[in-house]
């Protein structure tokens, strides 16, 4: 790659204005991964058309692409609904995050060792800055979204396009498995945490990875247990 960094790929937005079915996906993710539409609740496209004074096709549309994004399901004879992730879907999703981001890892240690240079560890370390400003004074769903940023810098550092394009395709089911372990991070600790990480990850420990998304997972469970 010729030590060129890889920038993972956002969703594309018309220089002129976005389509009304996206601006609805957006005040409906935003909804969703906020904890202003609860796991399971209805979206009824008739309710929804007239909310947004746009028409069934367009909402229908716009729920389109948030199941695409795995935060909608559409139920048999019941319609759309928000997801509600179970305990095998959070496993099933962790593993597939840890499939990759272990990947990233082993190519990091492959070509810088276990002292990756500042060039390849600057934005990761930036991106767990900006984790810890907003712990301290941002919303859960901002420091969730500092908190996935996190994960796509160490694996955009691996310069893998087909790996950031395949870790970036998980961003919004990510953000919405965040959502159930707010109670377990008091203000400033996923900074820490984030930073152990990236320090012991240098080793080259792959299993590391998987053990960090384990306790992200553990906790969700705990918190269903006791409920």
């Amino acid at each position: 790659m010729n030590g060129e960094a890889i920038v993972c790929p956002r969703r594309r937005e018309s220089p002129i204005r976005r389509k009304a079915s996206d601006q609805i996906a957006d005040r409906l993710r935003e909804q969703i991964l906020g904890g202003g539409l609860e796991a399971g609740s209805p979206l009824r496209e008739e309710e929804l058309a007239r909310e947004h004074a746009h028409s069934r096709h367009t909402v229908r549309t716009a729920l389109a692409g948030l199941a695409a994004e795995r935060l909608v399901q559409f139920v048999p004879y019941r319609g759309a609904r928000v997801s509600a992730l179970s305990i095998a879907e959070i496993e099933d999703l962790q593993a597939l995050r840890g499939a990759l981001e272990s990947e990233a890892v082993r190519l990091l240690h492959e070509r810088h060792g276990a002292r990756w240079p500042d060039t390849v560890l600057a934005p990761i370390e930036a991106s767990i800055a900006t984790l810890e400003a907003a712990e301290h004074g941002g919303d859960w769903l901002t420091i969730t979204r500092a908190h996935a940023a996190v994960h796509t810098a160490l694996v955009a550092a691996s310069s893998s396009a087909r790996i950031c394009e395949a870790h970036e395709g998980l961003i919004s089911e990510t953000l919405l498995l965040l959502h159930g372990v707010r109670a377990h991070y008091p203000a400033g600790s996923l900074a820490a945490e984030h930073r152990e990480y990236l320090r012991e990850i240098q080793s080259g420990d792959v299993a590391l990875v998987r053990v960090h998304l384990a306790h992200t997972t553990a906790l969700i469970r705990a918190s269903r247990d006791a409920t």
